[in-house]
């Protein structure tokens, strides 16, 4: 085999590889976005139930104004549509969701001052409910996170950081529960002394 033989095998070898490598990055890039359709389906369900609760409480938490209006502003916020192509844009939702889920603890904990509001048969419904979904979004988040770790495996690992810079494909955000919100309890003295 000549020289030139030899060269034309070894660029259609690379070439090769690159292109399954290229593939394996895409499959990655697909996998991690479906991932995160699934915790959005989780999270509009959430969304959808916020509102009765709200509805709820005022009826009997009329000191908390404040606390609720929060809880509609975030809810409102993590709502808007974003780009599921821009990293950023992900993990601005991702933070705006993990404020909602803050706020929505703090409004459980509060409502726990409140045996009337604790003992409504629908507003209890709506707290199972939202225990569900939390159930369903805890599980679609360790597959997105999975999903996740795959992809930004992938795309800073050589060559695949070549591949994907020329692909555009960027590392994604992980979805992640804030430090406060895994080691501190809600203080419920604390939110009660607020005027």
């Amino acid at each position: 085999m000549s020289e030139m033989g030899i060269l034309l095998l070894v660029l259609l070898a690379g070439a090769g590889l690159a292109y399954l490598w290229y593939t394996k990055i895409i499959a990655r890039r697909n996998t991690a976005l479906e991932a995160l359709s699934s915790i959005d389906v989780q999270l509009r369900k959430r969304h959808d139930l916020i509102p009765n609760l709200v509805a709820m409480a005022k009826r009997f938490m009329t000191h908390e104004r404040e606390l609720l209006d929060r809880l509609t502003e975030q809810r409102a916020k993590a709502a808007e549509p974003y780009s599921r192509n821009d990293p950023r844009a992900i993990e601005r939702h991702l933070a705006d969701e993990q404020a909602l889920q803050s706020s929505l603890v703090r409004v459980l904990a509060v409502a726990e001052n409140y045996p009337d509001l604790k003992s409504d048969r629908t507003v209890m419904e709506v707290q199972a409910g939202l225990e569900e979904v939390e159930g369903h979004i805890a599980a679609a988040r360790r597959f997105y996170n999975a999903a996740v770790t795959d992809l930004n495996n992938s795309v800073q690992i050589f060559p695949g950081n070549i591949i994907a810079g020329w692909a555009k494909v960027e590392p994604m955000p992980y979805f992640e529960l804030e430090e406060t919100a895994m080691r501190a309890p809600v203080d419920v003295g604390a939110l009660m002394d607020k005027p």
